[in-house]
């Protein structure tokens, strides 16, 4: 038991892909086709998916007729349409790009690297489309390797984030909330986390403590899910 939960704990994102059909985020499918409709994505339109993953936006991008091309560290299943590389290092030439789309990944960065890289790779008048994590002042405390299991690594406060934003030089319309969005997914995934961790004695009790806290506050507003499209 204690080999399995070090194995997902280990690398949460290939375990989050056994458990979900789709996307590896809140909303899925659905919530990317938003972000695309919200940023204007149609034919011809050159998109840069950062943390592409597995590639399905690029592939729901290109579906639109858009120019769609995705960046990962590990691109995996993304038929070819991905460059090897990172948020903070993007292997693509200033103002090269319309729209670049992340999900669920700037928070795992060093998010003023990012988003000037993303700053330099966007041409006049393109969009940034994001959605990530964000928490408030009294959010939870868990151990670190929870916290990157959960994308709660480098969350910050919804006012953070939009304040980062227009240091990087992008204009922010709003910021949308999608708690139901992170609540459905967690109900989906169903794990039983009390089955899994009550019988690995104290360890397993710190960690099933760290998680009620973590459902905690989801449930009443204190981490949340967010998107927004900037403009440069």
């Amino acid at each position: 038991m204690q080999a399995l939960l070090d194995a997902a704990l280990a690398n949460p994102w290939a375990t989050l892909d056994r458990l979900i059909d789709g996307p590896l985020h809140p909303g899925g499918e659905a919530a990317t086709q938003d972000l695309l409709d919200r940023a204007d994505v149609a034919t011809g339109t050159r998109v840069l998916d950062v943390g592409c993953g597995a590639g399905e936006a690029v592939a729901l991008a290109a579906d639109r007729g858009a120019m769609a091309m995705g960046v990962d560290p590990d691109p995996g299943r993304s038929d070819g349409r991905a460059l090897r590389g990172d948020a903070t290092r993007l292997p693509v030439a200033d103002a090269s790009v319309d729209v670049v789309l992340s999900e669920c990944v700037l928070c795992l960065t060093d998010l003023n690297r990012s988003l000037a890289e993303i700053e330099r790779v966007v041409a006049p008048g393109g969009r940034l489309a994001l959605s990530d994590v964000v928490v408030a002042d009294d959010a939870p405390e868990i151990p670190d390797r929870l916290a990157e299991a959960f994308c709660l690594t480098g969350a910050r406060s919804r006012a953070d984030l939009r304040d980062r934003l227009t240091d990087a030089g992008f204009s922010v319309a709003g910021v949308r909330d999608h708690r139901e969005d992170l609540l459905a997914m967690r109900d989906d995934i169903g794990v039983d986390y009390e089955g899994l961790l009550g019988a690995m004695g104290e360890r397993g009790r710190r960690a099933q403590d760290a998680i009620a806290d973590l459902e905690a506050a989801v449930e009443d507003g204190r981490v949340s899910y967010v998107s927004v499209v900037a403009t440069v």
